[in-house]
């Protein structure tokens, strides 16, 4: 779950205690952090036989960026960091199926596995490799990608993924009704009701408590931005019954589907994963089991952050992603 909202410039976020030293770039390589600068200019996309809507950042030719938002969330949530990473590479932020402005079809399921086989058909059609980062549910699909078709994914980069959390915590969510409205029958209507009736502005506001390390950081003109896209959202006919599938199969999944510890351990690109301390929605302490499966990842601990770093502290990301491009080899097993 995430949000469309960026936070003031602050002092940059620095790895947590004991965490081994990993690569940053020199800030100065990146582009400029513009906390006032508009989303990126969207449009639709068709690629190997899928239509999405995609927020496109300039940039150099070579391996471009693609960037795929968590549950909740849209292209939205890449902006600053696809800003600062822009001199690298040239990126596209796509909205997943059902999500932001991007129309599912008819017979689309919002399973995990819809989801992956979308993307992986949509990269395919571009005929490259390029640097894949995802986000809580979509680093989940990013994974499965990277792990299925080697060949189209040159780096990735998981921010907070989703990876199997079972555990109950009603902090994970931001209004106990959104649990409550995948219910059948009276109780999820009514709990789909009241979610339907409550105010932009205040779902927004729930949203930054729950994803955020530091909510208080949000400035006033990023809350009117988040509420505005909310207002945006509440519009499409199938906004709300792609949120509620998606959530749903997402966590059928980790009971039911294929193991995505197993997918990881696949995995061939160099990989970096990022992770907050402060993260409510899929616990930090996933990160360490996280990068120990996948054959050739390292980890980025954050203090104080939440669950969205590349929002909340996008200028530490872009560093360590900078870096890792950097410092790519071909994919492949390790020599």
């Amino acid at each position: 779950m995430s949000v469309a909202v960026r936070l003031r410039p602050q002092r940059p976020s620095e790895p947590g205690p004991g965490e081994p030293g990993i690569p940053l770039a020199d800030p100065a390589t990146l582009g400029a952090f513009d906390l006032h600068r508009r989303p990126w200019p969207g449009r639709e996309v068709t690629s190997g036989g899928v239509t999405l809507h995609v927020r496109e950042t300039p940039g150099p030719d070579g391996t471009p960026a693609v960037y795929v938002h968590g549950l909740g969330g849209s292209s939205m949530n890449w902006t600053d960091l696809a800003g600062l990473l822009a001199p690298r590479a040239g990126g596209t932020a796509i909205d997943l199926p059902g999500f932001g402005r991007s129309r599912p079809s008819t017979s689309f399921d919002f399973s995990p596995d819809a989801h992956a086989d979308a993307l992986l058909c949509f990269l395919a059609g571009g005929n490259r490799p390029v640097h894949l980062l995802g986000n809580s549910l979509g680093g989940a699909i990013a994974l499965n990608v990277a792990a299925r078709r080697p060949e189209l994914v040159r780096t990735l980069t998981l921010v907070s993924p989703a990876m199997p959390d079972l555990r109950p915590d009603p902090r994970r969510v931001s209004d106990v009704r959104l649990a409550l409205a995948l219910i059948p029958g009276r109780i999820g209507a009514r709990a789909r009701a009241g979610l339907a009736a409550m105010a932009p502005r205040t779902r927004a506001e729930q949203v930054v408590r729950v994803c955020f390390g530091d909510p208080s950081r949000v400035p006033e003109h990023r809350l009117a931005e988040a509420a505005e896209e909310i207002v945006v959202r509440n519009g499409l006919a199938w906004a709300r019954e792609a949120g509620e599938r998606s959530a749903k199969a997402m966590v059928t999944s980790w009971w039911w589907g294929a193991s995505a510890w197993a997918t990881a351990g696949r995995v061939q690109a160099p990989t970096i994963v990022v992770w907050g301390d402060r993260d409510r929605l899929v616990s930090p302490r996933l990160a360490v089991r996280t990068v120990a499966a996948i054959p050739r990842a390292r980890l980025l601990m954050l203090e104080g952050i939440g669950h969205v770093a590349q929002i909340e502290a996008p200028d530490t990301v872009a560093r360590a992603v900078a870096a890792l491009w950097d410092g790519e080899t071909s994919p492949g097993p390790p020599t």
